[in-house]
Protein backbone atom coordinates (compact mmCIF):
# COMPACT_ATOMS: atom_id res chain seq x y z
CA UNK A 1 0.00 0.00 0.00
CA UNK A 2 1.12 3.56 -0.80
CA UNK A 3 2.40 5.12 2.17
CA UNK A 4 1.51 9.13 2.66
CA UNK A 5 2.74 10.95 5.64
CA UNK A 6 1.02 14.42 5.76
CA UNK A 7 3.16 16.70 8.80
CA UNK A 8 1.51 19.72 10.07
CA UNK A 9 2.94 22.55 12.36
CA UNK A 10 2.92 21.81 16.14
CA UNK A 11 3.15 25.79 16.72
CA UNK A 12 0.35 27.86 17.79
CA UNK A 13 1.84 31.28 18.41
CA UNK A 14 4.74 32.78 16.08
CA UNK A 15 5.67 35.99 17.93
CA UNK A 16 2.91 36.20 19.79
CA UNK A 17 0.24 35.60 16.46
CA UNK A 18 -1.86 33.15 17.33
CA UNK A 19 -1.57 31.00 14.50
CA UNK A 20 -1.29 26.81 13.70
CA UNK A 21 -2.06 24.54 11.08
CA UNK A 22 -4.05 26.19 8.10
CA UNK A 23 -6.84 23.08 8.18
CA UNK A 24 -7.78 22.77 4.81
CA UNK A 25 -3.97 22.36 4.08
CA UNK A 26 -4.03 19.29 5.51
CA UNK A 27 -7.87 18.09 5.21
CA UNK A 28 -7.81 18.41 1.46
CA UNK A 29 -5.34 16.10 0.52
CA UNK A 30 -6.28 13.55 3.25
CA UNK A 31 -9.14 13.01 1.49
CA UNK A 32 -7.86 13.08 -1.97
CA UNK A 33 -4.96 10.51 -0.82
CA UNK A 34 -7.57 8.34 1.32
CA UNK A 35 -9.77 7.93 -2.06
CA UNK A 36 -6.79 6.41 -3.76
CA UNK A 37 -6.59 3.52 -0.97
CA UNK A 38 -3.68 5.61 0.44
CA UNK A 39 -2.27 4.62 3.85
CA UNK A 40 -1.67 8.22 5.27
CA UNK A 41 -0.05 8.91 8.61
CA UNK A 42 -0.88 12.52 10.19
CA UNK A 43 2.47 13.51 11.57
CA UNK A 44 3.55 16.89 13.39
CA UNK A 45 6.81 17.96 14.56
CA UNK A 46 6.37 17.45 18.16
CA UNK A 47 3.44 14.52 17.94
CA UNK A 48 0.05 14.43 19.90
CA UNK A 49 -2.46 17.32 19.09
CA UNK A 50 -2.27 19.75 16.37
CA UNK A 51 -2.86 23.55 16.68
CA UNK A 52 -5.77 25.08 14.26
CA UNK A 53 -5.45 28.77 13.05
CA UNK A 54 -8.94 29.98 13.54
CA UNK A 55 -9.07 32.29 10.86
CA UNK A 56 -8.74 29.27 8.76
CA UNK A 57 -12.37 27.93 10.02
CA UNK A 58 -14.08 31.55 9.00
CA UNK A 59 -16.75 31.43 7.12
CA UNK A 60 -14.95 32.71 3.98
CA UNK A 61 -11.84 29.70 4.01
CA UNK A 62 -13.83 26.68 5.82
CA UNK A 63 -14.20 24.70 3.02
CA UNK A 64 -16.38 21.43 2.65
CA UNK A 65 -13.13 19.10 3.08
CA UNK A 66 -12.25 21.09 6.96
CA UNK A 67 -15.95 20.64 7.96
CA UNK A 68 -15.53 17.08 6.95
CA UNK A 69 -12.42 16.26 8.64
CA UNK A 70 -13.71 18.06 11.84
CA UNK A 71 -16.81 15.90 11.99
CA UNK A 72 -14.63 12.67 10.92
CA UNK A 73 -13.61 10.61 14.17
CA UNK A 74 -11.11 8.63 12.55
CA UNK A 75 -9.64 12.02 10.63
CA UNK A 76 -9.88 13.70 14.30
CA UNK A 77 -8.36 10.51 16.26
CA UNK A 78 -5.45 10.83 14.60
CA UNK A 79 -5.20 14.62 14.20
CA UNK A 80 -5.51 14.62 17.92
CA UNK A 81 -2.77 11.78 18.62
CA UNK A 82 -0.24 12.92 15.57
CA UNK A 83 2.94 10.80 15.30
CA UNK A 84 5.87 12.74 15.95
CA UNK A 85 7.76 13.19 12.69
CA UNK A 86 11.51 11.57 14.76
CA UNK A 87 9.75 8.61 15.59
CA UNK A 88 8.97 7.83 11.65
CA UNK A 89 10.62 5.05 10.13
CA UNK A 90 10.68 6.77 6.97
CA UNK A 91 12.12 3.98 4.82
CA UNK A 92 8.64 2.54 4.30
CA UNK A 93 7.13 5.92 3.29
CA UNK A 94 6.42 7.04 -0.51
CA UNK A 95 5.62 10.28 0.21
CA UNK A 96 6.07 13.79 2.96
CA UNK A 97 3.88 16.30 2.19
CA UNK A 98 4.23 19.50 4.72
CA UNK A 99 0.51 20.96 5.15
CA UNK A 100 0.90 24.91 5.84
CA UNK A 101 -0.63 27.56 8.16
CA UNK A 102 2.09 30.33 9.85
CA UNK A 103 3.03 27.69 12.34
CA UNK A 104 5.27 26.21 10.02
CA UNK A 105 7.55 29.48 10.51
CA UNK A 106 8.11 28.39 13.61
CA UNK A 107 8.77 24.74 14.01
CA UNK A 108 9.49 24.18 10.19
CA UNK A 109 11.99 26.93 10.31
CA UNK A 110 14.15 24.91 13.58
CA UNK A 111 13.01 21.06 13.25
CA UNK A 112 16.20 19.50 12.25
CA UNK A 113 14.36 16.13 12.56
CA UNK A 114 12.07 17.83 9.78
CA UNK A 115 14.71 18.59 8.33
CA UNK A 116 16.41 14.94 8.06
CA UNK A 117 13.52 13.00 7.32
CA UNK A 118 12.75 15.02 3.96
CA UNK A 119 16.63 14.87 3.33
CA UNK A 120 16.19 10.98 3.72
CA UNK A 121 12.83 10.96 1.24
CA UNK A 122 14.35 12.79 -0.98
CA UNK A 123 17.73 11.20 -1.17
CA UNK A 124 15.55 7.95 -1.65
CA UNK A 125 13.98 9.48 -4.66
CA UNK A 126 10.46 9.51 -3.05
CA UNK A 127 8.21 12.43 -3.07
CA UNK A 128 8.74 15.43 -1.63
CA UNK A 129 5.85 17.37 -1.32
CA UNK A 130 4.50 21.34 0.07
CA UNK A 131 2.02 23.48 -0.09
CA UNK A 132 1.47 27.51 1.42
CA UNK A 133 3.99 27.96 4.21
CA UNK A 134 5.03 23.98 4.21
CA UNK A 135 7.86 25.08 1.67
CA UNK A 136 9.42 26.95 4.23
CA UNK A 137 10.85 23.60 5.59
CA UNK A 138 12.78 22.96 2.40
CA UNK A 139 14.49 26.05 2.75
CA UNK A 140 16.55 24.39 5.58
CA UNK A 141 17.26 21.05 3.70
CA UNK A 142 19.86 20.58 1.42
CA UNK A 143 21.02 17.88 -1.24
CA UNK A 144 23.15 15.13 -0.56
CA UNK A 145 25.92 16.74 -2.51
CA UNK A 146 25.69 19.61 0.04
CA UNK A 147 24.06 22.37 -2.05
CA UNK A 148 20.02 23.99 -1.21
CA UNK A 149 17.67 21.54 -2.08
CA UNK A 150 15.42 24.25 -3.19
CA UNK A 151 19.04 24.94 -5.95
CA UNK A 152 17.65 24.88 -9.69
CA UNK A 153 14.41 23.44 -8.55
CA UNK A 154 11.11 24.96 -10.30
CA UNK A 155 9.40 26.06 -7.45
CA UNK A 156 6.17 27.86 -5.76
CA UNK A 157 5.12 28.96 -2.21
CA UNK A 158 3.38 31.54 -0.22
CA UNK A 159 4.04 34.44 -2.48
CA UNK A 160 5.37 37.83 -0.53
CA UNK A 161 2.70 39.94 -2.10
CA UNK A 162 0.22 38.02 -0.08
CA UNK A 163 2.42 37.82 3.15
CA UNK A 164 1.91 42.07 2.65
CA UNK A 165 -1.85 41.15 2.39
CA UNK A 166 -2.38 39.19 5.24
CA UNK A 167 -0.18 41.56 7.21
CA UNK A 168 2.31 38.99 8.89
CA UNK A 169 5.21 40.30 6.51
CA UNK A 170 6.85 41.97 9.51
CA UNK A 171 6.50 38.62 12.18
CA UNK A 172 7.99 35.93 9.44
CA UNK A 173 11.00 34.77 9.83
CA UNK A 174 11.69 35.82 6.41
CA UNK A 175 9.69 36.53 3.28
CA UNK A 176 9.15 32.90 1.76
CA UNK A 177 9.34 34.13 -1.67
CA UNK A 178 12.70 36.02 -1.26
CA UNK A 179 13.93 33.45 0.47
CA UNK A 180 13.72 30.63 -2.35
CA UNK A 181 14.64 32.98 -4.70
CA UNK A 182 17.87 33.33 -2.39
CA UNK A 183 18.65 29.86 -2.59
CA UNK A 184 18.35 29.86 -6.57
CA UNK A 185 14.70 28.35 -6.71
CA UNK A 186 13.27 29.27 -10.21
CA UNK A 187 10.19 30.37 -8.33
CA UNK A 188 6.85 30.85 -9.75
CA UNK A 189 3.70 32.04 -8.89
CA UNK A 190 -0.07 32.66 -10.00
CA UNK A 191 -1.59 35.82 -8.98
CA UNK A 192 -2.23 36.48 -5.01
CA UNK A 193 -4.65 33.41 -3.84
CA UNK A 194 -5.00 31.61 -7.51
CA UNK A 195 -3.96 27.80 -7.37
CA UNK A 196 -0.44 27.24 -8.33
CA UNK A 197 1.55 23.80 -8.14
CA UNK A 198 4.83 23.58 -9.67
CA UNK A 199 6.59 20.09 -10.03
CA UNK A 200 10.51 19.52 -10.77
CA UNK A 201 11.33 15.77 -10.69
CA UNK A 202 9.92 14.43 -7.18
CA UNK A 203 9.64 18.03 -5.61
CA UNK A 204 5.94 19.17 -5.67
CA UNK A 205 5.03 22.94 -4.03
CA UNK A 206 1.97 24.64 -4.05
CA UNK A 207 1.43 28.40 -3.78
CA UNK A 208 -0.71 29.03 -1.10
CA UNK A 209 -4.59 27.58 0.55
CA UNK A 210 -6.52 28.08 -3.09
CA UNK A 211 -3.06 25.40 -4.26
CA UNK A 212 -3.96 22.32 -1.79
CA UNK A 213 -6.06 20.47 -4.62
CA UNK A 214 -3.66 20.62 -7.46
CA UNK A 215 -0.90 20.40 -4.71
CA UNK A 216 -2.40 17.30 -3.73
CA UNK A 217 -3.62 15.98 -7.01
CA UNK A 218 0.09 16.30 -8.90
CA UNK A 219 1.12 13.92 -5.56
CA UNK A 220 -1.09 11.20 -6.48
CA UNK A 221 -0.03 11.53 -10.19
CA UNK A 222 3.77 10.93 -9.42
CA UNK A 223 2.74 8.13 -7.50
CA UNK A 224 0.52 6.93 -10.28
CA UNK A 225 3.62 6.90 -12.34
CA UNK A 226 6.38 5.72 -9.81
Amino acid sequence: MVKVVIVSTSASDLKGHATGLWIEECATPYYMFKAKGFDVVLASTSGGAIPIDATSMADAFFTDASKRFLHDAEAMGAFSHSIKVSTIDWAGVDAIYMAGGHGTCVDFVQSTELHDAIAHIYKMGKIVAADCHGPIALCHVSKPDGTPLLQGVTATGFADSEEVAVQLDKIVPYMLEAKMKELGAKYEKADDWNPKVCVDGKIVTGQNPQSSEVCAEAVIQLLASA
